[in-house]
């Protein structure tokens, strides 16, 4: 409540659009979200008052969002009812915005329009990744300490009435995980797509591509011996690490997992007839028969259940460059990426190599 109030004082001092974008995206998910499933007061007539507040400060009626978002949890449609709240607090929006609009008109419409409209983007950006590919959780400490625990979604969603301090540590309820909060979710594959195909357009990207993952492969994979058969998850996009371990494990059987079709006709295209390529869904859940598993950067899923993989002689996860587990060696620093060796899957890891 003190940094709603913090936040509607900065409004009335300092407006301006990337306040009022980057301020309604934080009060949506934290203050006003929190009040929608626990109200602060035991009054109702003070509930109404704060709601009314947050209306003014968010320039969104939060009964019709406190519908909206309740229906969501209860998985049903939102019912879109007028009510006395409802009906008050939309009054309260356009004598909001015909107030402004009349005093301050070339603020209103260069200032507040824009930022209103970019929060309102977040917060559907927000919302979206929270559950495109099902619930997802972030457990990343930083976002969490500003955001009152909303990365803990998954647990939210299992129990939405419990208070956010008491999210983490309850056992998680099926769902996934992430490891970028759901505005940067986007960057989970979409990016890392986007950026491969722009290596598809340029045979000289694509040797230098190979050039520096041949280079970190070689100084990771010395001291492994005797892989005949290999698993690469991912990859078929640019198939560099079949490329790769073409020239380095040429004896060894490479096998490409991918569940995009038309990224296996592009690895096809490289690779012809010396690779197998299924198409298919890597479950960490089930064994693979393989002596070398290699995962992406743009693996989809909970990462550090890669790490726990079973059954298996050696994992190698391409990893951000921060990153670091087992036998380690960067691949890149302009990439931001490094290769992670684990030898004998939950075995005691080899010691990190400099890199």
């Amino acid at each position: 409540m003190a940094l709603s109030a913090v936040y509607g004082v900065l409004l009335l001092r300092a407006p301006s659009a990337p306040l009022l974008a980057l301020g309604m995206w934080w009060t949506a998910n934290t203050v006003a979200h929190n009040f929608i499933h626990l109200p602060f007061f035991r009054s109702r007539a003070l509930n109404r008052l704060y709601s009314a507040y947050l209306t003014l400060v968010m320039g969104v009626p939060q009964s019709l969002w406190r519908d909206r978002h309740l229906a969501h949890h209860a998985d049903r449609p939102w019912p879109r009812r007028v009510s006395r709240d409802s009906a008050i607090e939309t009054t309260l929006v356009a004598a909001l915005w015909l107030t402004l609009g009349s005093l301050w008109p070339a603020d209103f419409a260069t200032v507040y329009l824009p930022g209103w409209a970019a929060g309102l983007l977040l917060c559907q950006l927000q919302g979206y990744y929270e559950h495109a590919r099902g619930t997802t959780s972030h457990y990343g400490r930083v976002y969490n300490a500003l955001f009152f625990n909303d990365g803990y979604h998954v647990e939210h969603h299992a129990r939405p009435s419990l208070h956010w301090s008491q999210l983490p540590g309850r056992p998680r309820a099926g769902g996934s995980e992430s490891r970028w909060p759901p505005v940067l979710r986007w960057l989970d594959g979409n990016l890392l797509n986007m950026l491969e195909r722009l290596v598809l357009v340029s045979p000289r990207l694509q040797r230098l591509i190979v050039h520096v993952h041949e280079r970190a492969f070689l100084r990771l994979l010395v001291d492994v011996h005797d892989v005949k058969t290999v698993t690469i998850v991912g990859g078929g996009l640019f198939p560099r690490t079949a490329l790769v371990l073409q020239r380095l494990m040429p004896d060894a059987t490479l096998t490409i997992l991918d569940a995009n079709p038309a990224h296996l006709d592009l690895a096809r295209s490289f690779l012809g007839n010396t690779a197998a390529l299924r198409r298919e869904v890597f479950n960490p859940d089930r064994p693979v028969a393989a002596d070398l598993v290699i995962a992406p950067l743009a693996y989809i899923g909970d990462r550090r259940r890669l790490y726990d993989l079973s059954g298996i002689r050696y994992l190698v996860v391409h990893d951000w460059i921060w990153s670091r587990r087992g036998r380690s060696v960067v691949v890149s620093c302009f990439l931001l990426k490094r290769l992670n060796l684990v030898c004998g899957a939950r075995e005691a890891q080899a010691r990190p190599v400099a890199s």
